[in-house]
């Protein structure tokens, strides 16, 4: 066992089944309100996702689970204790790595970790030793005498997360971790949450990259204006549409009226269009491309593309909110533009 799956494994043999547990958790911004009375509660060593666009509520909800921000009514507890009224009372327990890095641009890589080992109470050369290791596992080791402020956005990324683990905390609290940065850092990110989260670490993630809490959470909410409409398991979630056979077709020419035309001469399938020129077909039996091709064309519309779609959990996720996938991906292109 190594020395963190140890004290985590030290920390967790203290907890409950959950090792979160919110209850009508409530935020008001002026006349806004952020939060509107959730609740929910996260297993010890799961791996939770909140998702939802952006303006949800995602980040007000980590700040007031992580002590950075007081709720207007509700209660909050980690680790069985109660941090309601007390919100500094779990920070041992926690590590928090918010949406922008908090690290220091004119320290050096590993003397910001040090810095970070030294607020939670680490010896010198416990502190040293874990900078090290750290820095290793997050290919760092070459830029660890660089100055932050010198770093790529992917790299200052990385680094703010071992931050965020530098004293072994049993919970890990992730706000849009690989929001803004490239393709390849991205990918690097959720290889290291997925090996914590398999150490023992339990983590509370939020993001509105759908694919993202897809791939690494267990159970997901889905968030949208203040509210949770949605808390399930990845599986349970899944299971309604798995039966369903998906088309996407692309086309010049899309039309108001298309769709409906579409659903009078195919009343066994489901057409929705997109802002992009396409058209979602949906249907429980097999479907057969040839009609739906020659009955688009004779509508004056040319079929430049169809492709078959795995049901996934983008599909829950636009009906269980009513949000368009098309919201979600231009948020992720504004993410990009800013790489």
């Amino acid at each position: 066992m190594t020395n963190q799956a140890a004290i985590l494994a030290i920390h967790q043999s203290n907890y409950d089944e959950y090792i979160i547990q919110v209850k009508h958790l409530t935020k008001k911004f002026t006349d806004v309100i952020a939060v509107a009375n959730i609740s929910f509660e996260v297993k010890t060593g799961e791996l939770f996702g909140f998702l939802g666009p952006n303006g949800a509520g995602k980040t007000t909800t980590i700040n007031m689970l992580t002590g950075l921000a007081r709720p207007d009514t509700g209660v909050i507890q980690i680790g069985g204790l109660d941090c309601s009224k007390n919100p500094q009372i779990a920070q041992h327990l926690i590590g928090v790595v918010p949406d922008e890095s908090n690290l220091y641009p004119e320290l050096t890589g590993f003397d910001n970790l040090c810095f970070c080992a030294a607020l939670y109470g680490m010896r010198k050369d416990e502190r040293q030793e874990r900078a090290r290791e750290l820095l290793k596992t997050f290919r760092l080791e070459e830029a660890a005498n660089r100055k932050f402020g010198g770093y790529s956005k992917g790299m200052k990324r990385k680094l703010t997360i071992a931050a965020g683990i530098i004293h072994c905390p049993p919970i890990l609290f992730l706000d849009e971790p690989t929001s803004g940065i490239d393709v390849a850092s991205a990918r690097q990110i959720r290889q290291l949450i997925a090996d914590l989260h398999q150490k023992g670490t339990t983590i509370f993630l939020t993001t509105h990259y759908i694919e993202e809490a897809e791939r690494l959470c267990e159970r997901i909410a889905f968030i949208t204006q203040g509210q949770i409409v949605k808390i399930d398991t990845i599986t349970n979630l899944l299971q309604p549409i798995q039966g369903k056979n998906v088309l996407l077709i692309s086309l010049t020419n899309l039309n108001e009226n298309l769709c409906n035309s579409l659903t009078n001469n195919f009343s066994s399938m489901k057409f929705q269009a997109n802002k992009l020129g396409q058209i979602r077909v949906e249907s429980i039996s097999p479907i057969i491309l040839g009609p739906l091709v020659r009955f688009i064309e004779d509508q004056g519309c040319e079929v430049l593309e169809a492709s078959r779609q795995r049901p996934s959990l983008e599909d829950v996720f636009v009906q269980v909110t009513g949000i368009e996938l098309d919201a979600m991906k231009k948020e992720k292109e504004k993410a990009g533009a800013n790489l």
